[in-house]
């Protein structure tokens, strides 16, 4: 008997998935436990595993599409069997997601080329001229504005012109480098126009505008990247918490000259490379037990303040931003809130974290100083009531006892929501980071 494998929920916050990848096709053979394919998830790729064995008889998503929680991906079955109920309603729900695409289609083609005429100078009448053309056998041809018009200012049939971009589409490049004739009709098109001025040389001298010194040329074509569930999600996590939730910031510059010593020393001894990043965590993990109000959480009628002090580490890889969380941060050990952070980062890179790495923040950490940017702000990550932009390690000129002498500070920002956290209270912890910073050796006892 046939068995369908949809679209499972993968993580708390998804509600789509991705097929990244598919591992079978159709025909192939699987067992019970078998990871089918890997489904981008809104936060990672995640395994789709098959919990049934069988024949695959129909694969219903096309690798890159996504598909609503619960919608049929695979049939499985005896090898012959007929599926036709089955794959009828398979069909159906992929119809329906291509009828949602082509519903998008209109707009999105219309934003593609309202975006390129911009770049590329495009006239209404070059786009109803750069429409889809036919090739030979009536296939649709795929090629971007710009290299449309280019092919029929040289009178190149595009239907002949092999595309090297996306899907095959016909780019800029493919134009330039196509070898084959002009067709005859555009040629002579070509001609008349090249003749045309010739008659009004004179008068388009005389009329002709001063022309700038440097004329633009476009480097490249261009680029419309598929956004992922990731960036969608993070996309519209942060409109909401930007949009909704009161921001203030207040920055405050801490003296790092005794926590790069302390540093240099513990990394004489340890076997884990202690980094800065791991200093500051610690020393927000102290002073959050300190002021549970920066440990807080909005909650409509009521704030939470947090029992356990969880720090999300913000860590940036291609599709956006993840923020595994350090649990029970303020009872842990430099040497440990180290190798958590450097796994977590490993794994986020490598799409390897699970759902339960990036749930139960009560507070995040976002530190760009390792790419020299010494003072930022960054945006709450809900439901947390505040995050702590870190920057760069500066040398810098201060005065101590009269004297100016080299120094090193370090600025950091920290975002409240205003709901739950007041500027005194957001104060009050920045000066307790900084007293731990200035005097590590207080927060190791």
């Amino acid at each position: 008997m046939a068995t369908i494998i949809d679209m499972p929920k993968l993580s708390d916050t998804m509600e789509e998935g991705t097929i990244a990848k598919w591992n079978i096709k159709e025909g192939d053979k699987v067992e019970a436990g078998d990871i089918v394919a890997e489904v981008e998830t809104d936060k990672a790729t995640m395994d789709l595993e098959a919990f049934d064995p069988g024949t695959v008889l129909k694969i219903l998503v096309e690798e890159g599409d996504s598909a609503p929680l619960g919608a049929k991906l695979v049939i499985l079955g005896e090898e012959g069997e007929d599926i036709s109920d089955l794959e009828g309603d398979g069909a159906s729900a992929k119809e329906s997601d291509g009828d949602k695409k082509e519903e998008k289609k209109p707009s999105e083609d219309k934003d593609e080329s309202e975006e390129e005429e911009s770049s590329e100078d495009t006239s209404e009448e070059a786009d109803e001229k750069g429409a889809d053309q036919k090739s030979d056998d009536g296939g649709r041809v795929k090629a971007s504005p710009l290299a449309k018009k280019m092919a029929e200012e040289k009178g190149i049939d595009l239907s002949k012109v092999e595309g090297s971009g996306p899907q095959g589409r016909v780019i800029k490049a493919d134009i330039e480098n196509y070898k084959g004739e002009a067709a005859p009709a555009a040629a002579e098109k070509k001609d008349a126009a090249d003749a045309k001025p010739e008659k009004s040389d004179a008068k388009e001298e005389k009329a002709e505008a001063p022309k700038p010194s440097v004329s633009g040329t476009s480097m490249r074509e261009d680029e419309d990247l598929k956004v992922s569930q990731m960036r969608k999600t993070i996309a519209k996590r942060l409109a909401e918490s930007k949009f909704t939730s009161p921001h203030f910031y207040e920055t405050i510059d801490i003296d790092m000259k005794k926590a790069m010593a302390v540093r240099a020393s513990l990394n004489e001894i340890s076997d884990v490379k202690i980094s800065f990043n791991d200093l500051v965590v610690k020393a927000c993990a102290v002073a959050l037990r300190r002021h549970p109000w920066l440990n807080a959480s909005w909650k409509g009628d009521v704030v939470r303040l947090n029992g356990d002090v969880n720090i999300a580490i913000a860590v940036a890889v291609d599709e956006g931003l993840l923020t595994p969380v350090i649990r029970h941060t303020d009872q842990k050990g430099l040497r440990d809130i180290s190798i958590e952070t450097k796994d977590f980062a490993a794994r986020a890179r490598d799409k390897k974290l699970q759902p339960q790495d990036w749930e139960g923040s009560t507070f995040t950490i976002s530190n760009l100083g390792m790419f020299g940017i010494e003072e930022f702000t960054a945006i709450i990550n809900p439901p947390n009531a505040a995050i702590l932009a870190v920057g760069a390690i500066r040398d810098v000129p201060v005065v101590e006892d009269g004297q100016v002498v080299p120094g090193k500070r370090m600025k950091v920002t920290l975002s409240s929501d205003h709901r739950v956290v007041d500027g005194a209270k957001a104060a009050e912890f920045l000066n307790t980071v900084r007293k731990l910073l200035e005097d590590p050796a207080s927060m190791l006892l």
